[in-house]
């Protein structure tokens, strides 16, 4: 039987591409998400991927969530750590708030799905877990000195966990996304895409969500079993590690 993937944040955006990515596989996927029923019960409607409404910044309501999704499609074997927040603000403007929504979402989600899930891959000696980090948790960003902790936080997470899992056949590993086509990004005006943003990309242009997750399409499978605490940086070239 195909591998249970779960995919966090994945009804929207990279996410969404990510779990229809994987289901295209043949992995059996489950997409969790924070909020918003109505685009949740859309990408339900359209793609056929079950999704399970939880925030992932609350340890208990990972546990019963995940344990809804082993109870109704099996155990977990695959964990896509995506869902993120921003609450952007300089930081002489930054409340403790937008700080701790963002460190509690971004970063203690890790924990808190991860945590539930990495006994069970440890029994099974078998898991791939992929974190999407940021660009600016490589390389920081004004006005976001909440998330781009949190995103450098996603690094060393995976580089200390990928050395407690490498002997159980359970690799970990990070992604950093650049400049994504998603609507967070297609948000900003046009003026700012156009002069500010997209000149600083090598390549000419915005990722795609499909060309991220082709990167966690690969870390999940087989052929990525020798990789593990490796960050994939796929930012067209904007910034080199």
């Amino acid at each position: 039987m195909s591998r249970v993937a779960l995919v966090t944040g994945g009804t929207r955006g990279i996410g969404a591409a990510i779990s229809v990515a994987l289901k295209n596989a043949g992995y059996r996927v489950a997409a969790n998400y924070a909020g918003n029923d109505e685009k949740a019960n859309a990408f339900h409607e359209a793609t056929g991927v079950p999704v399970f409404k939880w925030d992932v910044s609350d340890y208990a309501a990972c546990g019963e969530g995940i344990a809804r999704i082993e109870s109704e499609i099996g155990p977990v074997e695959i964990l896509v750590n995506n869902a993120g927040i921003t609450r952007d603000a300089m930081f002489h403007k930054m409340t403790p708030q937008q700080w701790h929504e963002v460190i509690n979402t971004n970063l203690t989600g890790l924990f808190n799905m991860t945590h539930q899930v990495w006994t069970g891959m440890r029994d099974r000696s078998f898991g791939r877990i992929v974190n999407i980090s940021s660009i600016n948790g490589q390389k920081g960003q004004m006005g976001q000195a909440n998330y781009s902790a949190a995103k450098a936080g996603d690094l060393g997470f995976t580089k200390a966990l990928a050395q407690e899992g490498a002997a159980k056949n359970i690799t970990v590993n990070a992604i950093c996304p650049g400049y994504i086509g998603t609507e967070m990004v297609l948000a900003v005006p046009e003026k700012v895409l156009n002069e500010r943003i997209i000149p600083q990309i090598p390549v000419g242009r915005l990722g795609e969500p499909e060309e991220i997750a082709r990167c966690v399409t690969f870390l999940a499978s087989d052929d990525a079993g020798f990789i593990t605490g490796s960050t994939l940086t796929a930012n067209g070239g904007q910034f080199f590690v």
